[in-house]
């Protein structure tokens, strides 16, 4: 017998029975005759490893334990979509559109939105990886877990390139199985599908995974203009054929009172589906029309996610507490009596600071509304006065810090700790230093900082650099072992070679998020240089403001802060900006107003975007009379239409290419 030929007619099968009973619902073999099939294919592969790959169908059980998922960057960026939250929102997305379209209906893709966790998939024939979502420039490769997921195909009818993005998600019979194993041994329970399915993806054990009952829709086709496919409802059919799980529920809406239809008869329906949504998608279906539409920095102006208004419940303010933040902010915050709200029980909700408890008229003791913000973030929308007794009592504000007892200040609406050695600053300072967007340590979230703050094994995030001596110690401790320490070690030691955006955003200066730590990183090159900035120089930055420069100036020049600065130097950490720094570019773009209108054929916009601002550039997603320059590609529209009235300068994409050089 021919036994590569015979794993391939195995291998051939198994996919075909498995698309069958997990996409079809409509198997055409008993389940013996499956598992028959599958005890031949693993006696095959056991006798002889060399035949077996990781897409065969005995990896779909799982197995494959990894150190840590690689990070992949997107081919093309994974974009978020705007929301709209009531008819009017709609409406105007519609008016929107028509006027760009110039078309007096539009017709629309109505999709439910499912909640769960975005997945990439690339294909070339077989599958090359699945990738989450992550910052949408960059994710996870998460292949070895996806794989476990027996709807999805590991290999498709093409042999080009095929990129189709969707949602994971737990259905609400696997999430209510999962929950009563694990309250049998004594595990906490998931809050919700969506926590689940994002928990189960992250597991570096695939056979975790497996065992999970995951599924997945895919809803849109990334380069499906390269098949010469125009209509999304086409890409979405065409999927279909390939062997891909969609979402049947979706409809094409002829204008945008059909969409409006569509969401109130999916209103009524949410509560009877087999899983969790928390909105529709409305996509403009005619892809062709997508660059004419165009897209801001973040989201494309042809899709809308509706999200459904959040469901209110009632419960009781049962007392106030106050948290330090990692700025010395004291918070105010409901202790509830638990209340199950949009899919996960409730205890606790912010409370902001002192005017809002007083603006809303809140009693300690108080019946009060509860609401999820955008069904994630525990809200308190009022009292019930109605339902006092008497026996509520006034809420006072605090004078002194909850943790170090120092006297707060109060600084428009809110009061500060002005302690700098406050623990509870030092915690929140810590958690924010290690957090993905500054330094990315992998493996140091908020209870483990609280852990090991609590231990003693640090105090403050130069101490971090020394957590390799405390290392026995926390082998000592519940839940740690020999390799997931050294996991995180590594990923400390690793974090000292991030460029200098990421330190900057870690250090938590006032004013300065993500976005402006770049800006200041690359136009300064380095930390000694950028605290040697006076608050005139600062000012003169784009988008510097007189409050944004005094907290820089000021946090260089604190004791405090000087010794910290020294102190990671000490331990070695990079302080210069690993990009091109603005002063060294001198090019053509230096302090340009860019826009990008119309689709590059060498690069993305996301990946365009980086490379202006790294020459100094601005780049602004609208065409103004401040504007400099317009690149524009293939598919360029109403922009380039304003650029060319305005008499603003206007490079095609070979120019471009020509200038960066």
């Amino acid at each position: 017998m021919d036994l590569k030929k015979r794993v391939e007619e195995i291998t051939a099968l198994l996919e075909r029975y498995n698309y069958e009973y997990y996409v079809l619902d409509n198997p055409s073999v008993s389940d013996a005759e499956y598992d028959r099939l599958m005890q031949e294919l693993i006696m095959i592969e056991n006798e002889h490893p060399e035949l077996r790959s990781n897409l065969s169908p005995t990896q779909r059980v799982g197995g494959q334990v990894v150190d840590e998922f690689n990070k992949i960057k997107h081919q093309r960026m994974m974009l978020s979509l705007a929301n709209a939250f009531n008819e009017d929102d709609l409406l105007d997305f519609d008016r929107k559109v028509r006027e760009v379209t110039g078309d007096d209906e539009v017709t629309y893709m109505a999709e439910l939105k499912i909640d769960g966790l975005g997945m990439s998939l690339v294909y070339h024939g077989n599958l090359l990886y699945a990738a989450t979502r992550g910052d949408g420039t960059e994710g996870e490769d998460v292949t070895s877990n996806v794989i476990t997921i027996k709807s999805i195909p590991s290999h498709i009818d093409l042999k080009d390139d095929y990129e189709i993005r969707g949602e994971v998600f737990m259905p609400k019979k696997s999430l209510q199985k999962l929950n009563e194993m694990r309250e049998k041994s004594g595990e906490p329970l998931f809050a919700n599908a969506r926590n689940a399915a994002a928990g189960s993806i992250r597991q570096l054990d695939s056979s975790i995974a497996a065992s999970r009952g995951l599924d997945a829709f895919w809803y849109y086709v990334v380069n499906a203009k390269d098949f010469g496919i125009r209509y999304h409802s086409e890409a979405l059919n065409k999927a279909d054929e390939l062997g891909f799980k969609t979402n049947k529920e979706r409809r094409l809406c002829h204008g945008i009172e059909q969409v409006l239809g569509y969401i109130e008869e999916y209103t009524e329906k949410r509560s009877s589906l087999p899983y969790d949504i928390d909105g529709i998608v409305i996509k403009v279906d005619d892809m062709s029309l997508y660059d004419k539409i165009g897209y801001t920095a973040k989201t494309p102006k042809w899709a809308i996610a509706y999200k459904f208004p959040p469901e209110e419940v009632i419960t009781k303010l049962q007392d106030i507490i106050f948290t330090v933040g990692r700025t010395g902010k004291i918070t105010p915050n409901a202790v509830l009596e638990p209340v199950r709200v949009a899919g996960s029980v409730v205890q606790r909700a912010t409370l902001h600071n002192e005017d809002f408890v007083k603006d809303k008229g809140l009693l300690i003791g108080d019946y009060v509304v509860l609401r999820k913000a955008g069904d994630v973030i525990p809200e308190v929308v009022r009292p019930l006065p109605e339902r006092r007794t008497g026996n509520e009592r006034e809420f006072e504000m605090i004078g002194n810090c909850p943790e170090c007892g120092a006297p707060l200040i109060r600084k428009d609406a809110m009061h500060f700790c002005i302690n700098p050695a406050c623990p509870a600053r030092q915690i929140e300072g810590i958690i924010h230093f290690a957090s993905r967007d500054a330094m990315d340590i992998e493996g140091m979230g908020e209870k483990v900082v609280e852990q090991f703050f609590n231990q003693g094994f640090f105090s403050n995030i130069v101490e971090i650099y020394s957590l390799y001596d405390h290392r026995e110690d926390i082998i000592s401790l519940d839940g740690w072992q020999s390799k997931s320490i050294d996991n995180l070690l590594n990923a400390i030691e690793n974090s000292k070679a991030n460029s200098m955006e990421k330190l900057l955003f870690g250090l938590g200066i006032k004013e300065v998020g993500a976005k402006m730590a770049k800006t200041l990183s690359r136009i300064y090159g380095d930390i000694d240089s950028l605290s040697q900035a006076s608050e005139e120089e600062l000012l003169e930055i784009p988008d510097v403001g007189p409050i944004l420069a005094k907290s820089v100036f000021e946090w260089f020049r604190n004791e405090h802060n000087i010794e910290l600065i020294n102190g990671l130097r000490n331990v070695g950490l990079n302080f210069k900006f690993l990009g091109s720094t603005t002063k060294a570019a001198n090019s053509y773009f230096s302090g340009k107003t860019v826009v990008l209108t119309g689709t590059l054929e060498s690069m993305g916009r996301k990946e365009a975007t980086d490379i202006l601002e790294n020459l100094g550039a601005k780049v602004t997603g609208s065409v103004s009379k401040a504007t400099d320059v317009v690149i524009a590609g293939p598919g360029a529209g109403s922009k380039l239409d304003k650029a060319q009235a305005l008499g603003i300068t206007i490079i095609n994409e070979s120019e471009f290419l020509e200038l960066i050089k």
